[in-house]
């Protein structure tokens, strides 16, 4: 398989690529002043929303952002907060306020006073890859990009997103939600690019050999890797990669190596595959050592695993 031309030594451009996402739910908002809401936690989950028109008050925990045309702000990893025109407006669930549903993942909020209007684009998205809820439990629990000359191209789409709204052409929902997932990715890769994202295993991925050793192992799970065949890999003695490793993503390459492999076992384990599949798909010689190093590193057996997404996928189907 042709691999992306940037794997072989952009690792946080190979962790971007991963960001594939599945849309939970989007909202387009026509408001009018004095309006106010509460968003739910959605763990697992990555909130936005873009002012396209007029104004709006974000507050997550502490921090309170005032948000004008333009403006777009990311809750990564789905904590609840509350959007309203200004403080002291009542804050309803947004549950609890009527919308038309045009599809099962799209609805339209009008909702207001009466006063001076507003719009905007909101959204929850999930993303599946291992590497991707990785990347995104990392984040800040706000970011806010404002309008500025260093986010021209995420100012294009967002043009494109406003250009939508106000038409209303049909087919808009479906141009909107692909609109706003490319608009996700762009704030993502704007943040990783500030000084806030060189530590921990962030800053690892942007490392020239540590991070193509983590692309590596991330786009190959099953191989056969020792830090000898790593150090081999991106150019480094064994002793000089195993500290260096260690030094930048906080633990020693064969244990990142195992628990990565988890990782992956658990996406797998939710889809349905067998154990038996699993083990052999990431490089283990039975279904016995898999086992063994799945309960070490997970704290309980697949099969106690497979029951735990089993009994969320269920609850998750309920709550929606």
């Amino acid at each position: 398989m042709t691999q992306p031309p940037w794997t072989s030594s952009d690792a946080v451009g190979e962790a971007l690529h991963v960001l594939r996402m599945s849309g939970t739910y989007y909202c387009r908002s026509d408001l009018s002043e004095p309006w106010g809401f509460s968003l739910p936690a959605m763990p697992g989950c990555l909130w936005f929303h873009v002012v396209t028109a007029g104004r709006c008050e974000l507050e997550v925990g502490d921090a309170t952002v005032e948000m004008g045309v333009g403006d777009l702000v990311l809750v990564p990893r789905g904590e609840g907060h509350v959007l309203s025109s200004g403080s002291g407006v009542p804050t309803p669930s947004i549950m609890a306020i009527p919308h038309d549903m045009p599809d099962s993942r799209y609805a339209v909020l009008r909702y207001g006073g009466g006063g001076t209007e507003s719009t905007m684009v909101c959204g929850a998205v999930r993303f599946d890859h291992p590497a991707a809820r990785t990347l995104v439990g990392l984040l800040p629990e706000l970011i806010h990009v404002p309008v500025s000359p260093l986010t021209g191209r995420l100012q294009d789409t967002l043009r494109l997103i406003a250009l939508e709204v106000e038409e209303l052409r049909p087919g808009g929902e479906a141009v909107i939600t692909r609109l706003a997932d490319v608009l996700v990715i762009q704030a993502i890769r704007s943040w990783l690019e500030t000084d806030a994202a060189r530590t921990g295993w962030l800053g690892a991925l942007a490392d020239p050999q540590i991070g193509r050793a983590l692309a590596l192992v991330h786009r190959e799970p099953a191989r056969d890797w020792s830090v000898a065949a790593l150090a081999t890999e991106v150019a480094m003695s064994r002793s000089a990669f195993a500290a260096r490793f260690t030094e930048l993503v906080g633990e020693p390459a064969m244990a990142y190596v195992t628990r990565w492999r988890m990782h992956v076992a658990m996406d797998r384990l939710a889809a349905g595959e067998t154990v038996a599949r699993i083990a052999a798909e990431l490089g283990y010689r039975s279904e016995a050592a898999f086992s063994r190093a799945f309960t070490r590193v997970v704290g309980e057996s697949p099969s106690s695993a497979r029951r735990a997404l089993r009994v969320r996928d269920d609850l998750s189907e309920w709550a929606s």
